[in-house]
């Protein structure tokens, strides 16, 4: 079928858009029933059920073309976080990455149709963890160049400053015993640390074991991407929140990565705790493994 016959939401989506937390996304869900069919006939698509659970701003699904191409399906809610995302993949050209076959942008509304990887497997879920760090570091390395003169995409000093600026305003919910003068020395690297790099480039910013895939063109391939331009060193962190090796040795933890990226281990170990910090007044466990990262 082109249409949707049964349209529904996966279950991540279905549930914060339940949840009121962003109107504009719930607004957006709402219309996704009449989006969707009309992608479908403007692109000439069969498609079958989202995938489950999915993610929280976008339906995704697998679907083919009138020549029988199997493709993917994104349609997210347009969002500061998800900007460029089609640029990016489009500069990285299927190396290492999925690829992009058209993007469409309209209102609140960013449709992409991307190569589906088959079989699809997420890496989290095909390797043991130890593992998983050789296959997201040498992605990294090869996602890592500089983007030309003119590009669209905004520098990881600007994230940053959004994101210090979002914590002074939840600082005050952090519980009283922990130390001001050590969050304000967090915050202070977390602002300073991405205007020190002398190397910047084109980073994932939210590359872990689930945004990657198993594939048939290359073994691995990276989806999803938030693209920004900056210091490459950051790019090693997000990885490390997804694990429970950054709870019990955050220290070991940082070097390993730092090892596997050729990075500098004392710069990697500052941005790790610059972001445990940004994320400690509602992340538990996170001040206590800042604490144990301050310089």
């Amino acid at each position: 079928m082109t249409g949707v016959t049964a349209f529904r939401l996966p279950t991540k989506l279905s549930e914060f858009a339940a949840g009121g937390q962003e109107p504009g996304l719930t607004a957006w869900a709402a219309t996704l029933p009449s989006v969707v069919p009309d992608l479908l006939e403007r692109w000439g698509l069969t498609v079958a059920e989202p995938y489950e659970p999915g993610g929280q701003c976008s339906w995704v699904a697998p679907a083919t073309t009138a020549a029988g191409e199997p493709v993917v399906l994104k349609v997210g809610y347009r969002h500061a976080e998800a900007e460029h995302e089609a640029e990016g993949l489009r500069f990285w050209a299927g190396d290492g990455a999925v690829r992009v076959l058209a993007d469409e942008t309209s209102d609140a509304t960013s449709a992409l149709l991307l190569e589906r990887a088959v079989p699809g497997t997420l890496l989290a879920r095909s390797l043991p963890a130890l593992e998983q760090d050789v296959v997201l570091a040498g992605l990294l390395r090869r996602l890592w160049r500089r983007p030309p003169e003119g590009h669209p995409f905004r520098t990881l000093a600007s994230m940053c400053e959004f994101w210090a600026r979002d914590f002074e305003r939840r600082v005050e919910s952090a519980p009283p015993e922990y130390d001001r003068g050590l969050l304000r020395e967090g915050l202070t690297f977390y602002r300073e640390l991405p205007l020190s790099s002398d190397d910047d480039v084109l980073l994932c910013t939210d590359l872990h074991p689930e945004n990657i895939v198993a594939a048939q063109r290359e073994p691995w391939l990276v989806i999803d991407p938030k693209p920004y331009v900056g210091d490459r060193t950051y790019d090693a962190t997000q990885h490390m929140f997804n694990m429970d090796r950054l709870m019990s040795d955050p220290g070991a933890l940082s070097d390993r990565m730092a090892g596997l990226l050729d990075l500098d281990p004392l710069r990697l170990r500052l941005w790790l705790f610059a972001r445990c910090v940004q994320e400690s007044p509602e992340w538990d466990g996170l001040y206590d493994v800042a604490v144990r990262l301050a310089p």
